[in-house]
Order: C-alpha cells, then structure tokens, then sequence
C-alpha cells in the first residue's frame, strides 16, 4: 500500500521536507516525485511559482485477524449444510487455550455417531481448520446435545466396575479401544478404587485400557477332583488305580506371568487425535 503527500515550497528540498512532514515521516524514509519546477519571478516582481513535489512511502497490507473459532464454527455450517442441516447453529463458548463449541438443530443426534466417532470426526476436521489460523496451538472441543459429559459419566461408572471386578477376581481386563480422552477418564476413575491400577496397551486406533489389581494378576485355583483317592479310600476316574493314564495331579501346569507392562497414564495434553502441527 502507498501512502503519499503532495506539498510546494520554493525549492524543491523545501517541497519534498513538507510533503514528508505531512506524512510524518523523515525525509531519508520517503521517496519522492518532482510535479513542478519552481520558477522565479521576471525582473523578481512579476510571475514565478513554487516547486511542487510529491512524496510517497510503501507500507505493508494491513493483515486481517482471523478467530480461529469462528473459522472452525463456519467450517463446522458448511460441513452440516452438505449433510442436510442447513439450519443447524453452532455456539461458541471461549476457554483457555481453546473454544468449546455446541452443535444444535431439529435431528441432529446422528451426527454424533456409533459411540461419538463421528463427533470426534468432525473435531478433529475443525481443530485443523482453527489451527491453520493460529501460530499457537488452538484446542477445539465438539459436543452435541451434553453428550461428553454424559459418555464420561458412562466410562466412569464403567471404569469402576471393572476396577473393583479386578481386585475381587484378581484378573487383568481389557477394555474396548479408545481414544486418548476417553482413556483418560478410565484411569482417573480407576485411581479411586484401592487394590487397582489400570495402563494402556496397543497402539494407533487399537491403544486400550487394561485393568487389573496392583499385584499382578492371581494364580488361579484348581479345584479338579477327578483322581486319587476321595475320603473313603475308594480310586476315582483318572487316579492312581487307572493303569492307562497319568494321576492328574502329577501334570504340572505353568500359572500365567504377569503383565510385565506397568500402568500408564495418556498425556493429559495430548487431543482426541493427538497434536495437531500447522503445515
């Protein structure tokens, strides 16, 4: 963008200094265009002019500020205009290093999804948009109808259960694949039963939760009673009096290793779909 002054004086060092005066600028930071040549008076009573001079500076286009929120909002209407809800609202509500935004509108429900996949989807398509914008890393959160809350009320129930399951049982658990959020809310629910721990396993779009007590898993008991001599003294099916088969209790049967793996808690900063880097 060029920002330029047009001034006279009677020479044109004088002409080019008020013209950058006008622009409050130095005259060593301006350039400048000679318009017209002073002329001196004839017999130095009649005529004459001053010299005119016009004096310009380039200065860079203004650059527009872009929200990132509401890049990701207006990407978020016309995602959902293609997906049949054209009049669906998108509200904006501004956090800490972030902005969590609400869909709403007449039959939205299914763009949550089989267990919020197609939310999280959505999310993380948003979260590019805003980033693309911002120099710093800008969280985006999705949320239709309170459903996050609900599902984490959902995983912390279930994350308890299966927590008190494992210390009563003494057995490891495996949950079903998550993702990094959702992981979280199982291992902090899990940190308030005593006895369980809980730990990740897997990896990319498999990684799950594992429960399990803080010891390690428990031998199992066995409670086989076929062979040997029962308490009347009588020999029973597969004991020491069937000449064809081994006792059964001379087998040896190897107790299952514990996990060598310990718990580990997912990075709490760390997105539904991990960090998202500006390209």
């Amino acid at each position: 963008m060029i920002k330029e002054a047009i001034a006279k004086g009677e020479t044109v060092e004088i002409a080019f200094a008020n013209a950058c005066r006008e622009l409050g600028v130095d005259t060593t930071d301006a350039e400048f265009e000679i318009l017209e040549m002073p002329q001196k008076k004839t017999f130095g009573l009649f005529g004459g002019a001053p010299a005119k001079v016009r004096a310009y500076i380039e200065e860079p286009d203004p650059v527009e500020e872009r929200d990132p929120a509401q890049e990701a909002a207006g990407y978020l209407k016309s995602v959902l205009k293609e997906m049949g809800l054209p009049e669906a609202g998108v509200e904006i509500r501004r956090e800490e290093a972030g902005a969590a935004l609400t869909l709403s509108g007449e039959d939205i429900g299914f763009i949550i999804g089989h267990r919020g996949e197609t939310l999280d989807a959505l999310q993380y398509l948003a979260s590019l948009v805003a980033n693309h914008v911002e120099g710093s890393y800008f969280r985006i959160t999705l949320d239709v109808g309170n459903y996050r809350e609900k599902r984490k009320e959902t995983l912390e129930a279930l994350g308890k259960k299966m927590a008190a399951r494992a210390v009563k049982t003494g057995r490891n658990s495996s949950l079903e694949p998550m993702n990094p959020y959702e992981r979280r809310i199982i291992h902090t629910a899990v940190q308030t039963v005593p006895g369980a721990k809980s730990w990740s396993e897997g990896v990319d779009q498999a990684r799950h939760v594992v429960i399990g007590p803080e010891g390690g898993e428990r031998p199992q008991r066995r409670n086989d009673r076929r062979g040997g001599r029962n308490d009347r003294g009588r020999g029973g099916r597969g004991g020491y009096n069937d000449r064809n088969r081994r006792p059964r209790s001379d087998r040896s049967r190897p107790n299952p290793a514990p996990r060598a793996e310990g718990p580990k808690a997912d990075d709490p900063n760390t997105p539904i779909y991990g960090r998202i880097e500006k390209k």
